[in-house]
C-alpha cells in the first residue's frame, strides 16, 4: 500500500497515516495492536500519539484497509486487509495469533449453510488453544 492506496480510500495522505501504515506493513507480526503500533512508533523515534493511533486505525477499518479482531482475553488486534480471507488460533497462554487456511474448513461450512437452505456470504473462524502438556 501506498499514498495513492489512502487517497484511493477517500482519506487524506497525513504524516501519521502514512507512518501507522508503514509499521503495519514492515511489522514481522501481522496482528497488532494500536499499543504495539504505538511503541513500534516510539521505538522508531516518531512522535505520533497514542490517541492519534486509535483513530487512524479507526480510519483505516472503515476504509476497508485494515480488519480488526476481538479475539477474546486481549485488546482488539489489528492486521492489513489485502491477505484474502484465513482463520486464526489464538493461543490462550500467550496471546500468540496464527493464521492457517483449511480447505476441508471451508468446504464443510459452505455446505452446512446450504443444508440449512442459506448461502454463505463470509465468516470468522478463532480456534482457542493452548500448548499440549507434554
Amino acid at each position: 500500500m501506498d499514498n495513492h492506496d489512502l487517497r484511493k480510500a477517500g482519506l487524506k495522505v497525513t504524516l501519521p497515516r502514512v507512518k501507522i501504515l508503514q509499521q503495519l506493513e514492515a511489522s514481522e507480526e501481522r496482528h497488532m495492536s494500536a499499543e504495539d503500533i504505538y511503541k513500534a512508533l516510539m521505538e522508531a523515534g516518531e512522535d505520533v500519539g497514542l490517541a492519534t493511533v486509535y483513530r487512524v486505525l479507526t480510519q483505516f477499518e472503515q476504509a476497508g484497509i485494515v480488519m480488526r479482531h476481538n479475539f477474546e482475553g486481549g485488546s482488539a488486534v489489528f492486521e492489513l486487509a489485502d491477505e484474502g480471507h484465513h482463520d486464526h488460533m489464538v493461543c490462550l497462554e500467550t496471546g500468540q495469533v496464527v493464521e492457517f487456511l483449511d480447505p476441508e474448513i471451508e468446504k464443510r461450512q459452505k455446505l452446512i449453510a446450504d443444508e440449512h437452505g442459506f448461502e454463505l456470504m463470509d465468516h470468522s473462524l478463532v480456534l482457542y488453544v493452548k500448548p499440549k502438556k507434554k
